[in-house]
Parts: structure tokens; C-alpha cells; sequence
């Protein structure tokens, strides 16, 4: 298991102690951390993932708003 130090402010501190007496504080800043860490790479794939939908965007043809309504009702019809 690894040790880490991280600086946080004191009223963090103290609001921290506060909240999770009598807790494992080891146990809950490991969980906090992975949450952390977990959301920000899922932030990360959907960045990703919609810069690569935007550049696959710039490819496609343009059609203008009245072939796209012609298209859309021969596929109603």
C-alpha cells in the first residue's frame, strides 16, 4: 500500500475529521480518491469521444434543409 501527503486547507481538514469520526479515514479517502479519479477519466472518453464524433461531422456532406425533408418523407411514405 502506498503513502501519500497532499496539503488541503484547514477548514477541509476539520470538516473532514467532523464528518467521518470514528471512521476509517484511510479507507474513505482511498474511495474518495478513486470516485475522483474514476469520473474525471470518464469526463477524459467523453471528451474524446465527442471531439472524434465532431471531426467525423466535418466530413460528412452537407445537404441542405430541403433535401433533408424530401428525403425525410419518402422515408414516410
Amino acid at each position: 500500500m502506498a503513502t501519500v501527503n497532499y496539503s488541503v486547507p484547514d477548514d477541509v481538514k476539520e470538516l473532514f475529521n467532523n464528518a467521518f469520526v470514528g471512521a476509517n479515514r484511510s479507507a474513505v479517502i482511498s474511495e474518495l480518491m478513486r470516485q475522483a479519479a474514476e469520473h474525471e477519466l470518464s469526463l477524459k472518453h467523453r471528451r474524446e469521444a465527442v471531439d472524434a464524433l465532431l471531426a467525423e461531422r466535418s466530413k460528412a456532406p452537407r445537404v441542405s434543409r430541403k433535401s433533408a425533408r424530401v428525403a425525410r418523407e419518402e422515408v414516410r411514405h
